[in-house]
């Protein structure tokens, strides 16, 4: 009864370590990936800039609705011509959807005119589970002092529809827009919309 008793202790703790997410307010989580020309990237070495991580999948209507529509690139640039850096980040396993090689990668960039500062490849899962990633496109807003400060859907709009894109409240450049002039962002935990992360 005591054996049964801790295992099941011991899978909750596994369940809530799974679904646990990092907290706004707090330090990012660091991490290291490498991008697809093969050069690693710390969350780290950007301190001091506002960093944007977005979880991407290609193959998903979701992330097509921001990519097709060109509103993603459009914040991609935004963003990195302030100053700011832009980390396109993929989950999706080795098989799974949304998946490629390096090299591949070179052609899906140029084919979707990526304005991100870099692509990088979590094809483990790592820090998309670090993250608690769920869907493509989950995005997340890291200040300059290294603080989570948005984390969260694109829009506010749930829909695949490109036409809904004028309509729907950007949080994305809301939260850095609050954050640079020091006051609480909005909606600064909204529920992401898309597909599921391909872990």
């Amino acid at each position: 009864m005591i054996k049964w008793f801790v295992t099941a202790i011991a899978i909750a703790g596994l369940a809530w370590q799974a679904d646990a997410k990092p907290a706004n307010g707090e330090a990012a989580p660091d991490f290291t990936l490498t991008d697809t020309d093969g050069n690693e990237h710390s969350l780290s070495d950007f301190k001091g800039k506002y960093v944007v991580l977005e979880w991407i999948n290609h193959g998903c209507p979701f992330v097509k609705k921001h990519y097709e529509s060109g509103n993603m690139q459009k914040l991609q640039s935004e963003v990195t011509a302030d100053g700011g850096v832009w980390l396109s980040i993929c989950s999706s396993a080795e098989g799974k959807q949304g998946y490629y090689t390096a090299e591949e990668w070179k052609d899906v960039n140029e084919e979707h005119g990526s304005k991100a500062t870099a692509v990088l490849m979590d094809t483990a899962g790592d820090v998309g589970r670090l993250y608690a990633a769920k869907v493509t496109p989950h995005m997340f807003i890291i200040n300059p002092a290294g603080t989570l400060v948005y984390q969260g859907a694109i829009d506010s709009i749930r829909s695949t529809d490109p036409d809904d894109i004028p309509d729907a409240i950007d949080y994305v450049s809301a939260a850095i827009e609050a954050d640079k002039a020091g006051e609480p962002i909005e909606h600064a935990d909204t529920p992401p919309y898309g597909c599921s992360v391909k872990y």
